[in-house]
């Protein structure tokens, strides 16, 4: 079973598509992680969070959601072309079928 699961994890295709130029090591933030996250305090004399890992942090999960976003964007571009190409073969059935008597 862990062959196949590992097999399968190969196949899957990257969310970022064959332009992304991250570093192979480089794994997209889960929704979990992003929920656990903790910063650490700013240094000694301010107050709240180091904002340095703050800004790296939100820079990563934004280009976490574009990709992701861009991806959305992919997939409904395809899911319109494949509804416009049944549509068209849809209606060039029903002509056709008209044209020879079997509508009637």
């Amino acid at each position: 079973m862990r062959v196949f699961f590992r097999r399968a994890r190969r196949r899957q295709r990257s969310v970022h598509g064959p332009t992304c130029y991250r570093s192979a090591a480089y794994h997209p933030l889960r929704p979990w992680q992003v929920r656990e996250w903790r910063f650490r305090s700013a240094p000694l004399g301010r107050r709240g969070l180091d904002a340095q890992e703050v800004g790296e942090f939100l820079d990563r999960v934004a280009g976490d959601l574009a990709a992701v976003y861009d991806a959305l964007a992919r997939s409904r571009r395809e899911t319109d072309r494949v509804k416009d190409a049944l549509r068209r073969w849809q209606s060039e059935q029903a002509r056709v079928r008209n044209e020879r008597g079997y509508g009637r």
